[in-house]
């Protein structure tokens, strides 16, 4: 007999609604949402600005990039850890902060957790349930639009970006395949509305009696 779900973990294609959806979950259920608040947690940890966190979140470090830092450290990959390095905010560092926030959460439950590898982090777990939301094409872009402010094309650009970002931070962090259907138990198309897909997984979930 499978344990009671207790996390929800949210991958989503960028557009399509995921993180709003995130947020109706945890709403409704009352539960912790761990999701852009991180970035503001790291960015008051380190004493920097959010928008600076956020470029080296859910992104990998190139290979030019991790050479030069071995380098700088005095060595390669082996001298990550040095306590030199710690103090460099980058892709890396910002992919084990999350781990961390994740696993923190993960350990006191009732939480909701989008992006950042979380359906990698916690895939062994039976009290987790992990759903991937894709949408309609016309439907990202509006969203993508309204949010930053852009014209069609410049919105097809920033999707194709971000979810190959996406695609690369999964593969980089836990050579998995971010599209593999087998990471999660329920794959949504957002097209059907946010809040009905919300509802979606709270039935699926077995949660949708819980509610607050």
């Amino acid at each position: 007999m499978s344990s009671p779900i207790r996390i929800i973990t949210i991958a989503r294609e960028f557009g399509s609604g995921g993180a709003i959806i995130g947020g109706i979950l945890a709403s409704r259920l009352g539960w912790a949402l761990v999701d852009h608040t991180f970035i503001d947690q790291v960015a008051a940890q380190l004493k920097l600005e959010p928008e600076l966190v956020e470029r080296w979140d859910e992104r990998v470090d190139t290979w030019f990039y991790r050479t030069v830092r071995a380098l700088w450290l005095g060595g390669y990959e082996g001298s990550a850890t040095a306590s030199g390095g710690e103090g460099v905010l980058d892709a890396g560092r910002m992919a084990r902060l999350a781990a961390s926030t994740i696993g923190q959460a993960a350990g006191i439950g009732n939480c909701v957790i989008v992006g950042r590898g979380g359906q990698c982090l916690l895939r062994h777990r039976d009290d987790t349930f992990h759903v991937f939301i894709y949408g309609p094409w016309r439907e990202k872009i509006v969203r993508v639009r309204e949010r930053f402010g852009v014209d069609a094309n410049a919105a097809a650009e920033l999707m194709r970006e971000r979810d190959h970002q996406r695609v690369a931070y999964v593969h980089s962090h836990f050579q998995q395949d971010w599209c593999n259907r087998r990471l999660y138990q329920m794959l949504l198309d957002s097209g059907v509305g946010v809040e009905r897909a919300a509802s979606a997984i709270l039935v699926a979930a077995g949660l949708q009696g819980t509610t607050t």
